[in-house]
């Protein structure tokens, strides 16, 4: 790994308390959503954003949600989960995405509608498998954000962001950036998640998602659909019709059902 960008990740601080408690009520097998619910309680950032989500239009639900108890029913504990890893980006991070044409609040922007897409789309087909792409799809593309730090404190910035305007889907984007400094972000965010000892399946999801043929055959199917999602929406744009057609394509390789997909997307585009 590029000795830069390593040392940037273990100079990361650890998880926060917090943060810790949700990652162990949520991957455990006695896990308590009264449990959950209480730790979430505590933290009045994190209760505001859940609720600020529940009633976004991207994910749908039907009539406006003021007890967090209700959100965290209709969310679901994986989906949680993502929310609070989503949350130490802004604490744990100093975010400049120049040398990617984005700034935060695309940034921010685009991770969300990459996780609504993800549960719009997983709870029409298997809602288990949320366990994984809601906090994978929520943080897949953190490892850009260390990516840039090293490009622009390399004086390679104007070089990527030149070399940028000539590509348009994630997989040229994650050769560009091996191209420039050795590593994709993809394997960056498996190795920020190994870091804070989060489960290797998250982070293994990850490290896949733009290869799933090469994946383990336990979480091939999420890394199948978090390559769809990183497909659809992703710094070249949001659900365009060309990223949509893509997606496709795609469903139909993995043998996938387009139905679903297709009222994700609907409901997100609204």
């Amino acid at each position: 790994m590029n000795e830069a960008i390593y040392k940037s990740i273990k100079s990361l601080p650890p998880l926060d308390d917090t943060i810790i408690q949700i990652q162990q009520i949520c991957s455990s097998d006695d896990s308590d959503i009264a449990e959950l619910i209480s730790v979430i309680q505590r933290d009045p950032m994190l209760t505001a954003n859940i609720l600020r989500s529940a009633n976004s239009p991207l994910y749908g639900f039907s009539r406006e949600i003021t007890d967090i108890n209700r959100a965290v029913a209709l969310f679901g504990m994986a989906t949680i989960r993502g929310f609070a890893l989503a949350g130490t980006i802004n604490k744990n991070f100093n975010i400049d995405l120049s040398p990617y044409k984005i700034n935060e609040t695309n940034f921010m922007d685009i991770t969300t509608k990459q996780n609504a897409l993800a549960f719009n789309w997983c709870n029409q087909i298997d809602r288990e498998l949320l366990n994984i792409i809601s906090p994978a799809s929520f943080m897949m593309d953190i490892g850009k954000i260390i990516i840039a730090k090293e490009l622009v404190e390399s004086n390679k910035s104007d070089k990527f962001a030149s070399q940028l305007q000539s590509i348009s889907t994630p997989k040229e984007l994650s050769q560009l950036e091996i191209s420039m400094v050795g590593i994709s972000s993809q394997l960056v965010t498996a190795q920020i998640f190994k870091n804070w000892n989060l489960e290797p399946e998250i982070a293994n999801a990850i490290r896949y998602l733009l290869d799933p043929d090469d994946a383990p055959e336990s979480i091939k199917n999420q890394c199948q659909i978090l390559n769809i999602i990183s497909n659809s929406i992703n710094i070249f744009g949001t659900l365009s019709q060309k990223q949509i057609d893509n997606s496709k394509e795609l469903l139909k390789l993995y043998g996938l059902d387009i139905q679903p997909y297709l009222n994700a997307v609907e409901k997100v585009s609204n």
